[in-house]
């Protein structure tokens, strides 16, 4: 051992971060373990390294008696006394015992220690930099994949993108970039697992937060999304700024905004609706692109019944029910919806009372 050793535990407490006390404790509670080891003794003994030279020395432990019954672990008192008068029976006495040979040993030994501690260090910085990266989006590169999950690199670290969270009309390809959602980060005895997700909703929300502007500063605010990945999403919006057009700044110049995110969710349908605490108007929005007549609010159920003109009824209730289905997760409303003329007949419709207006300019479908 040498301060080639020393120099490198500086370099590794400078670059690393890992403290070089805390390293020294590690290697001379390891080179313990490997004299007993290596030396086949059960002795009591203690490590000594030497910070300005870079030494390593063993020393045997032994408790000062009267009458010895273990030579391993006592001494006895007149023993002790040649070795230092001042020694009395209870007092611990340290005698180096380290062999010839054992430089080659603690050197390996050190060198493992120093790999172990330098991995445990690198999974710690890349857990705690990812852990605070869990809800947010980032891009990854396809590594390869198998039954289970399609391995995604991030960077310092490969991610998890299991089956049930990828979209049904996606293929993934080595090599091909994709944005991807962290949904968890879980720490593990192999190190920090990132599990991530094409299809959670929040996907979209981050995608938006990043080709809008005025969603990224505030000034407009996504309120829900409801989504069916690689199908169809709806997502509400909102902005306490009456001068900004939440829906146009979504959709964006000629529609470029939400075409950038259709992109990248491979021609996923995306409905950008006004949202509005109203719950008759919020409901009426939500059901785009179908036109609403009259919403009838029950309170108490949270339950709306929608009537819409007979030729739009199936338009409103779309295709296996998925509009109405994404209408309802996105007001968090029940939706019953009936046709004009059934509504007439139930005498639901027209109501006196009613004054029921939908402004079409407030709802936009991107396709």
């Amino acid at each position: 051992m040498n301060t080639e050793l020393l120099d490198a535990l500086t370099a590794l407490e400078r670059d690393k971060g890992i403290s070089k006390e805390v390293l020294i404790e590690a290697i001379e509670a390891a080179i313990v373990s490997a004299y007993k080891r290596n030396f086949n003794q059960a002795q009591n003994v203690r490590v000594d390294f030497n910070q300005e030279t870079g030494t390593i020395r063993v020393f045997a432990r032994k408790e000062v008696v009267d009458e010895v019954y273990d030579p391993r672990l006592e001494i006895s008192l007149d023993e002790a006394k040649r070795i230092n008068p001042n020694y009395q029976v209870g007092d611990i006495v340290e005698i180096e015992v380290t062999p010839k040979n054992f430089g080659r040993i603690a050197a390996q030994t050190a060198k493992q220690v120093v790999t172990q501690r330098v991995r445990e260090a690198e999974r710690g910085v890349i857990y705690a930099e990812f852990v605070d990266r869990e809800e947010d989006i980032m891009t990854g590169i396809v590594q390869r994949t198998d039954s289970k999950f399609i391995y995604v690199s991030l960077g310092k670290i490969e991610a998890l993108l299991p089956v049930s969270e990828q979209m049904p009309n996606e293929t993934y390809k080595p090599h091909d970039r994709i944005k991807v959602y962290i949904t968890k980060v879980e720490k593990t005895t192999k190190g920090p697992q990132i599990y991530v997700s094409r299809t959670h909703p929040g996907l979209l929300k981050r995608l938006f937060e990043l080709e809008v502007p005025e969603i990224y500063d505030g000034t407009v605010e996504i309120k829900s999304v409801a989504r069916e990945a690689g199908d169809r999403s709806k997502i509400s919006v909102h902005s306490d700024n009456p001068e900004v057009d939440p829906v146009g700044a979504c959709v964006g110049p000629k529609g470029q905004r939400v075409q950038a995110i259709v992109n990248e969710l491979k021609g996923e349908k995306i409905d950008i609706v006004r949202w509005s605490a109203d719950p008759v108007e919020f409901v009426a929005n939500a059901l785009s692109p179908s036109k609403v007549l009259d919403v009838i609010v029950n309170e108490e159920e949270k339950a709306t019944t929608v009537i819409v003109p007979d030729h739009q009824l199936s338009l409103a209730i779309g295709k296996r029910g998925q509009n109405a289905r994404l209408a309802a997760k996105l007001t968090n409303w029940k939706i019953d919806i009936k046709s004009q003329s059934e509504a007439e007949q139930l005498g639901i419709y027209p109501r006196s009372s009613s004054s029921f207006q939908v402004d079409e300019e407030e709802i936009s479908e991107v396709e």
